[in-house]
């Protein structure tokens, strides 16, 4: 069903503006589905997202955004509005009238931490049966080396038409998704056939057209290319938070080390920053997916099976600062912490987000918790998705004793200890001296580093970073 090679590791420098409008269909109506569909529907085209929940379908289509990433609201309004942007749960519909269907399904971790790609390949015969022209079929999902190839043989099984297979992994930010969307730093192509290839660039040619990124190459590479470029990233964070541990230690500050870091044009001072560990939906997932594939193919990865153990220990490494200033110890117990409160400030895995998958916050609560402190919360969008998965996590009769709190001075109020999860904006500047006459206990412990310790201990508050002096 291959049309005609095309050549590897080409940057696009003939783009060409879409002069005619392209239909396109989405699978997924998840975070990237949807990033995705709103982002091509404003360019002008019809775009048509498919979903099989219809409560949810509902909702879309009414406006309603069931994420909370910053301009994705008034970019879906305004292309529904415009009858560029539609939502279904009929796939044969959706599907039939499109030239480019994108595969935007979950890929979840299995409990080998091996990527699941049920979601994936169903949805490709899905599309398989219902195609009635040439169609590109584009897997969108963050997937596994090897994935196009089984999604083609999904396709071949139920296919009656021609049709291509390309990866098009995405690399969008949550919490500035939109603007990644718009202005993408690359966009990489992933097919062995001319046709799509030439389709997809000129599907993206209004996003690249000031400065073309657009890289061909073969699937393979494509599919590897997203997984790579995270599990550096990770590497990163995690050596960082290394560094951090080692500077308390030593002595030496971790903000100094890091400026001095940066200044090295080779470094850069991007992911330079120490925290309570990584989370999110991809770092976690796609650090141990790489991890699998590589155990696969008989390569282990050493630097990055050793990125995944350092930021599982790094989520608890604020929670082990809080339980020696409370109690003097160093071990966890069941009562180790019994009669005392602690807020947390910050329970997304980052600003900008209601996500907390895989966010330290999960860790660092359930931690206390099981030592029995009361625990109070707030975050300014992510109580909700907080609480469902921390119910998932501890038992009924240890969640009565966490709160969530609209107000961050009404989750620090009577607490013995307030720790900084997730920098937010509102969260930078407090009012320290209405902070004090709260808190049952001048105790600050900042995970993002995010305040000056000179001026808080100039305040009486006892204070902790990750890697202060």
């Amino acid at each position: 069903m291959v049309e005609g090679a095309v050549k590897r590791g080409s940057i696009t420098s003939d783009v060409v503006i879409a002069s005619v409008i392209m239909r396109i269909a989405v699978l997924g109506t998840g975070y990237v589905g949807l990033v995705a569909g709103a982002g091509f529907s404003d360019f002008g085209n019809e775009v048509t997202c498919v979903d099989i929940d219809e409560a949810k379908v509902e909702r879309l289509r009414r406006g309603e955004i069931p994420i909370y990433e910053p301009g994705l609201e008034k970019l879906v309004q305004h292309n529904v509005a415009e009858e560029r942007l539609r939502f279904t749960t009929d796939i044969a519909e959706a599907v039939g009238n499109a030239e480019i269907v994108f595969i935007a399904v979950g890929t979840p971790s299995s409990h080998d931490g091996s990527a699941d790609l049920s979601q994936v390949l169903s949805a490709a015969r899905d599309i398989g049966r219902a195609m009635k022209h040439f169609t590109v079929v584009v897997t969108k999902s963050t997937v596994p080396v090897g994935t196009s190839a089984k999604v083609e043989a999904a396709l071949a099984e139920v296919a009656k038409v021609p049709f291509a297979v390309a990866s098009n992994p995405e690399f969008l930010k949550e919490g500035d998704a939109v603007a990644d969307f718009m202005k993408p730093d690359r966009v990489i192509l992933g097919t062995n056939d001319q046709r799509a290839a030439e389709l997809l660039r000129k599907l993206y040619a209004p996003l690249v057209r000031t400065n073309d990124r657009c890289l061909v190459t073969d699937p393979i590479s494509a599919e590897l290319t997203k997984y790579a470029a995270n599990a550096y990233l990770a590497t990163r964070i995690s050596f960082m938070n290394d560094m951090a541990n080692l500077c308390e230690r030593v002595g030496a500050d971790i903000e100094l080390v890091r400026r001095g870091m940066g200044m090295d044009v080779r470094i850069g001072n991007k992911f330079l920053f120490p925290g309570v560990g990584y989370g999110g939906s991809c770092f976690p997932k796609d650090v141990k997916a790489v991890m699998s594939t590589a155990r696969e193919a008989g390569w282990p990865l050493g630097i990055v099976e050793a990125v995944d153990r350092v930021n599982d220990r790094q989520k608890r490494v604020l929670a082990d600062k809080v339980l020696r200033r409370l109690t003097g110890q160093a071990e966890w117990s069941a009562n180790a912490l019994q009669g005392k409160v602690v807020a947390l400030w910050g329970l997304a895995f980052k600003p900008g987000t209601d996500d907390v998958r895989e966010a330290p916050s999960l860790t660092i609560a359930e931690l206390l918790l099981g030592a029995g402190a009361t625990v109070q919360g707030h975050d300014p969008v992510a109580q909700e998705t907080f609480a469902v998965a921390l119910e998932q996590r501890v038992d009924e009769k240890v969640r009565a004793r966490f709160s969530l709190h609209e107000k961050p001075y009404d989750a620090a109020k009577g607490a013995d200890a307030l720790c900084l999860l997730t920098e937010w904006h509102q969260l930078r500047r407090p009012n320290f001296a209405k902070l004090k006459t709260l808190l049952r206990a001048p105790n600050l412990f900042d995970g993002r580093n995010t305040w000056e310790p000179a001026d808080v201990r100039a305040l009486d508050f006892y204070y902790e970073g990750i890697g202060r002096a």
